[in-house]
């Protein structure tokens, strides 16, 4: 409990601090959300509107100290305010819906890649020097080093504009009324194919490495050749006595993998207007949408920090000799 105790007391003040930082950075980048609007709007719009436009998206001039007093008070009450440019709704309302695509996406790629990836990376350092180790080692590494933009649009290019197998962008067929139905979720899927090979793409290769060396670098330890020379069988020994130790390192890669799930996949989204997290914050970027720019680098925040304390207590789990320390 100690422990536990301890960890929440770090996140907390981990999170206070990344809020912080979150509501001073929009406001150092250029321009102003409301005048962009009131210049848009050309000679539509009289000069006492400007005003008005301020009081109406909560613009209102006062002291930093006192708006950031304001700001950190309505984190914690859950009210973030409206978006700029989805006006007048909510910012949780234009959040919750790209939510959920992005947790479809992201979530289902950062899954099925771990799981390939681990793997890959354990069967790749048992056999380590054959063809197969060599074909995912360099395959691996080549994946990790190519940016996601170019895999994304490699991949748009040959399969969605060359080939035509598959949809060039949106998450499903925009003629289809969103149901639960057969219909809708079939639309769904075949849209996500893409984007989910592109992301599966970019992070099997982490994980696949990350594996392969924790595993070769437990290969030698005395409790591995005592489980060989007491008979057991290789698959045994891979298992449960090297991959299980090698696991506690890759699980760290896992946290972070799922501590940007929420934030979305910026440039993936982007490149198939998927309408994820991701995309939103780009769209905002461009509209100084300040209050959903906040909102999303809270959640991204919010979700490492329990990722990561999540990981803390796994890690116990995993290794008992901690529990020690």
């Amino acid at each position: 409990m100690a422990f536990l105790l301890r960890r929440l007391v770090f996140y907390m003040a981990a999170f206070i601090a990344a809020a912080t930082i979150n509501f001073f950075l929009p406001r150092l980048m250029p321009g102003d959300p409301v005048q962009i609007m009131f210049s848009s709007a050309g000679a539509e719009l009289p000069p006492e509107s400007l005003q008005a436009l301020k009081l109406t998206f909560g613009f209102v001039d006062g002291p930093l100290w006192q708006q950031y007093l304001t700001y950190l008070g309505s984190i914690f009450t859950g009210d973030l305010g409206r978006s700029i440019k989805y006006f007048p709704l909510p910012v949780t309302s234009v959040l919750g819906h790209a939510l959920v695509w992005t947790i479809g996406l992201m979530g289902t790629a950062t899954i099925v890649s771990f799981a390939l990836g681990t793997l890959l990376g354990i069967v790749a350092a048992w056999r380590r020097g054959s063809k197969f180790d060599v074909i995912v080692s360099v395959g691996a590494i080549f994946a990790t080093s190519v940016p996601a933009v170019v895999t994304s649009l490699i991949v748009l290019f040959i399969f969605g504009f060359t080939l035509g197998w598959f949809p060039n962008g949106y998450a499903a067929d925009p003629s289809l009324d969103p149901a639960f139905s057969l219909h809708y979720i079939g639309s769904v899927t075949y849209h996500g194919i893409l984007p989910m090979v592109t992301l599966c793409t970019v992070l099997i290769g982490g994980f696949t490495v990350t594996m392969r060396n924790n595993m070769i670098n437990l290969l030698g330890e005395d409790y591995i050749v005592m489980a060989r020379a007491k008979g057991l069988s290789d698959r045994h020994v891979m298992l449960w006595y090297a991959a299980r130790n090698a696991l506690l390192p890759t699980v760290s890669s896992l946290a972070i993998a799922i501590g940007t799930i929420l934030g979305g996949s910026l440039v993936t989204e982007v490149v198939y207007n998927y309408p994820g997290l991701g995309n939103i914050l780009y769209q905002a970027i461009l509209a100084r949408d300040y209050p959903v720019i906040q909102g999303q680098l809270l959640i991204m925040t919010a979700t490492m920090l329990i990722a990561n304390f999540i990981v803390d207590v796994s890690y116990i789990l995993l290794d008992p000799r901690l529990k020690g320390a």
